[in-house]
């Protein structure tokens, strides 16, 4: 019988709306892999994150074409001075991904945070900032210009609108390069993004696309360069995305698979944390003392339980 884990984190700042991250540990035969969607998505939207989980836990990963992958530090929709503290201890990362477009702040908190990012990384170091698909095209169009001029040039934007047609309107209508998130992972058809011209660049989810082999089909049907990131994953689910990462043909950019760092612990012995900005390929040893501690409650445990099986039952 499979055996099954379930955990919950603490954030250290609150992320997407969260303060604690839950989610599943499924042991297979080659190890342990990470089953981790909100618990409000709808079984479909679960399942590919399961496959992925499976995946793992059956060692069925490619070849790595390489040993360690370069990373981005993550910073929340925090205040200028926590956005500075958090890249400042990113683990050497030169290059930072700044959310953007939260609900209840404004535009001047934006432009504040990516300041004190620029001022923390210094000039030569790369901004990109993640709106999470909360513009209109005519409120995307001057916010990504006063962001540029705020972070002294933005590497790209991702996400800056909900649908792939306003992200093409958006791409035209700016100078910086823009990427599509949810418009891959959420979309039926995720090859609308490279047909309608919407994107320069494809961030890709392996849990949410069904795992490492999945997404390096996406990844040469698509046509774009790839960004590797997470789902706000233990290092058992990043590992996944190391995996993906190291088995792209070409990886010009900086993965954002840094962000256990937003975990107050994690479920293995040694967790993936970036050194001189980069992350190790390979499936971390899970510390069983650790995933005790863990452990979610008797209720949440039962609920997760509840999913697998409807998952499960597709």
């Amino acid at each position: 019988m499979t055996e099954t884990r379930v955990f919950a984190i603490p954030l250290r700042t609150r992320f997407r709306g969260i303060t604690v991250r839950e989610g599943m540990l499924i042991r297979g035969e080659a190890g342990w892999g990470e089953w981790s969607p909100f618990l409000e998505y709808d079984p479909a939207v679960a399942q590919p994150w399961l496959r992925c989980a499976e995946e793992a836990a059956a060692g069925d990963w490619p070849e790595p074409l390489r040993t360690e992958i370069p990373v981005n530090v993550t910073v929340p929709a925090v205040g200028p001075e926590e956005a500075h503290r958090i890249v400042r201890d990113g683990g050497g990362c030169t290059t930072a991904k700044v959310k953007v477009a939260e609900p209840g702040q404004s535009a001047a908190d934006d432009r504040a945070r990516l300041e004190a990012v620029r001022d923390a990384l210094g000039p030569s170091g790369r901004v990109r900032v993640d709106a999470n698909g909360a513009w209109s095209v005519d409120d995307a169009v001057p916010a990504i210009k006063a962001l540029d001029t705020a972070a002294a040039g933005l590497e790209y934007v991702e996400q800056p609108c909900a649908t792939v047609e306003e992200l093409a309107a958006v791409r035209r209508s700016v100078d910086v390069p823009i990427a599509a998130d949810e418009s891959i992972r959420r979309a039926a058809d995720p090859y609308r993004v490279r047909d309608l011209e919407a994107a320069d660049v494809a961030v890709l989810k392996v849990q949410p696309l069904g795992g490492v082999r999945a997404c390096l089909r996406i990844a040469e049907d698509i046509g774009l360069p790839v960004v590797v990131s997470s789902a706000l994953e233990t290092s058992v689910g990043i590992a996944a995305g190391l995996a993906l990462a190291a088995a792209l043909p070409e990886l010009p950019y900086a993965c954002g698979l840094a962000t256990v760092k937003l975990l107050t612990a994690d479920v293995v012995a040694r967790p993936l944390r970036p050194v001189d900005g980069v992350l190790p390929v390979g499936a971390p040893l899970v510390d069983p003392h650790a995933l005790d501690l863990l452990t979610a409650t008797a209720d949440r445990v039962a609920r997760w339980e509840v999913r697998l099986a409807e998952v499960r039952g597709l």
